[in-house]
């Protein structure tokens, strides 16, 4: 989901590009000519030489891994970026112990396993439940109070599970080195994002990692991630009031995707997941694992609309669907054989779940060269407005391939 925030003017001479939760769990890859950035912890924005990246208090940090990425880019031609990224001073941090106790509890769950990444994001957002979480003020400011609390959490997680094993002090050696190194961008956001709203001029765009259907309240739990990825974790993970919260455009792609455990009520067959998955590249940015596939679920997409309240839609890897003689569309659940309004809570209602799909013809044309609506297929057409019909919301972008310039945009 991508957010710009109102207040702005379309001619603007300052981009600023905002995480708002999740953590480096979650990948975005962008390409850029002959270039291919994956993206976890850093804004996507990052890339572009005149806009400040700030990663917010909603998201969890793991500086190990925030340090990988920004080497592994750099080696791309990401250049700038240490004076362009701000961090909360209030954005939790992530630790090793973390990650291996994340193995564990999902090792743990034995048949039932979730599908986590094992990047520690679940037990860091419970250390800062639990409040005893530690986050970038703690460790830029007084290392001894940090030592302390640090000390502290490690012992409680030892407690935890006996089997965890941890080196405190070379931990905290790793610790200090880091603290130096990510002093400099540590601020106080919230001020920065204030007077940022306060520019007209300014141009604002928010990022979200994973997806709704991922989100800790609203998606298909415990199949879920462990932050708010909906609308509303914007104003709680960046500091926003609701007021600025202006165009929201959903981004789904024109078939479904997922990593992990769960229910998947439009799940395709073998044969047709290998067939998108091979064309898609539909392999985790984050752990590689093959997404499982399936065919666009419009009551998933109307439920998703009724929490975030979408503007328009934008629809992307719409050439992905190019060979097929058809396509399918999921437009209604029944369960028992009666016709259900919204989307089940439970996994055991989704498993109960029959899907009547509503079945389009295809276009058998390559689509990756086209830049404007009119030049698109006739079916290709039809199908993109099925989707707006289906969902009450315009589709105002259509991705048809990986670059940058692969887009054709409706109005």
């Amino acid at each position: 989901m991508v957010i710009p925030l109102n207040r702005f003017q379309l001619t603007v001479c300052i981009c600023r590009a905002y995480n708002w939760q999740g953590g480096n769990n979650a990948g975005h890859t962008v390409v850029v000519g002959d270039k291919s950035y994956d993206f976890h912890l850093l804004p996507s924005g990052i890339i572009n030489d005149n806009c400040t990246a700030l990663i917010g208090n909603g998201v969890v940090v793991h500086l190990p891994g925030l340090f990988e990425e920004i080497e592994k880019n750099v080696v791309k031609g990401l250049t700038g970026w240490e004076k362009r990224l701000v961090i909360s001073s209030q954005a939790h941090l992530v630790f090793d112990f973390h990650q291996k106790s994340d193995g564990l509890q999902e090792e743990g769950r034995g048949a039932k396993q979730i599908g986590t990444t094992k990047k520690g994001i679940g037990p860091t957002y419970s250390s800062k439940a639990t409040r005893n979480g530690l986050r970038m003020c703690d460790l830029v400011g007084n290392f001894e109070t940090f030592t302390e609390r640090y000390k502290n959490l490690t012992n409680y997680y030892m407690k935890r599970y006996p089997e965890l094993q941890i080196d405190v002090n070379a931990d905290l050696e790793s610790l200090k080195e880091y603290r130096t190194r990510i002093k400099p961008m540590v601020h106080d956001t919230v001020t920065y994002m204030y007077e940022a709203l306060q520019d007209p001029s300014t141009k604002i765009l928010v990022e979200g990692a994973n997806a709704t259907m991922l989100d800790i309240d609203f998606g298909t739990y415990p199949m879920v991630t462990s932050s708010n990825c909906s609308i509303g974790g914007i104003c709680t993970g960046l500091g926003i009031p609701p007021k600025n919260i202006g165009d929201v455009y959903g981004v789904v792609k024109a078939y479904l995707t997922r990593v992990g455990g769960g229910h998947f009520p439009t799940e395709c067959d073998d044969v047709m997941s290998e067939t998108l998955r091979t064309k898609g590249g539909e392999f985790g940015t984050t752990t590689g694992r093959p997404r499982r596939i399936g065919w666009l679920d419009m009551v998933m997409l109307r439920y998703a609309n009724m929490i975030n309240g979408f503007t328009a839609i934008a629809l992307t890897k719409l050439d992905i669907l190019d060979d097929l003689p058809e396509v399918k569309i999921g437009i209604a659940y029944k369960q028992n054989g009666a016709y259900i309004n919204g989307f089940p809570a439970t996994q055991d209602e989704l498993a109960e779940l029959e899907v009547e799909y509503e079945v389009l013809p295809g276009w058998q044309t390559v689509t990756s060269e086209v830049r404007s609506f009119s030049d698109l297929p006739v079916n290709a057409q039809k199908y993109v407005r099925r989707i707006e019909e289906l969902c009450g919301v315009p589709v105002k972008f259509i991705g048809v391939g990986k670059d940058r310039e692969s887009i054709i945009t409706l109005f």
